[in-house]
């Protein structure tokens, strides 16, 4: 089957929004893609119709998630220590392990169909990563990967010897239809790490752009570098949203 290729995304600006209804309604949106994937396989080529692409961004109140590939003991808190902590906890659908979700980080969940750019899981990840490093290099930040983890770390080099995860990652695909995506620490508080075993990685550090340059970035201006990093490195048009 030809498949109608779209490279145009809107983008969607949520401000901080709770962690359940953004996942409720990128899943509404990832759904509504895969159904029309399903419904053009049964049409002929005339009368099927282009998938859409989405960039969502936002925040979120203090959250930690737990990935399939996850393990429980990673969250270090009870019920009575969450609620002291004012934050809550979800087991989803995403890969990869625990991770902790806050105001002054900026997420950013891409609900893209793979087949209008192209079809590798690992070069999308690959992607995703380098928006990121080009991102912090805009201010000023070398960042790059670790061989064997995903997401994008400070002091990656093998000679640095103090690795610190500054983004995290994780996505779901289904007929090349990707949700969730990724959580860079802009202004984040850091402390709330302390309750976890970062996506199961014992002997690592995390850390956040204000951190590493002694000032508090604005988080609206990192979010559209940020944008259009990915919008450029995925060849994407933007449209302004309806």
């Amino acid at each position: 089957m030809n498949h109608i290729r779209n490279n145009k995304v809107e983008v969607l600006h949520l401000g901080e929004v709770d962690f359940k209804e953004a996942w409720e309604y990128q899943t509404t949106l990832f759904e509504r893609t895969v159904q029309l994937k399903i419904k053009n396989r049964r049409e002929e080529p005339e009368n099927q119709s282009p998938t859409n692409n989405f960039l969502l961004f936002c925040q979120h109140p203090h959250v930690y998630t737990l990935g399939k590939s996850g393990a429980m003991e990673h969250l270090l808190l009870n019920k009575q220590g969450l609620q002291q902590k004012n934050a809550v906890f979800y087991a989803i659908n995403r890969g990869g392990d625990i991770t902790y979700h806050g105001p002054g980080q900026l997420v950013c969940y891409p609900v893209i169909d793979l087949e209008n750019f192209f079809t590798d899981i690992h070069l999308y990840l690959r992607r995703l990563e380098e928006a990121v490093i080009q991102t912090l290099a805009h201010y000023g930040i070398e960042s790059g990967r670790i061989a064997g983890l995903t997401g994008v770390w400070l002091g990656h080099k093998a000679d640095d010897g103090n690795p610190r995860k500054i983004c995290a990652m994780g996505v779901k695909t289904s007929r090349w239809v990707s949700m969730h995506g990724l959580a860079l620490n802009v202004n984040t508080q850091l402390d709330y790490f302390d309750h976890i075993v970062p996506c199961g990685i014992e002997d690592k550090a995390v850390t956040s752009m204000a951190k590493e340059l002694g000032r508090k970035p604005d988080l609206r201006e990192v979010e559209f570098v940020l944008q259009k990093k990915i919008a450029d490195i995925f060849e994407m048009e933007v449209i302004p949203a309806l």
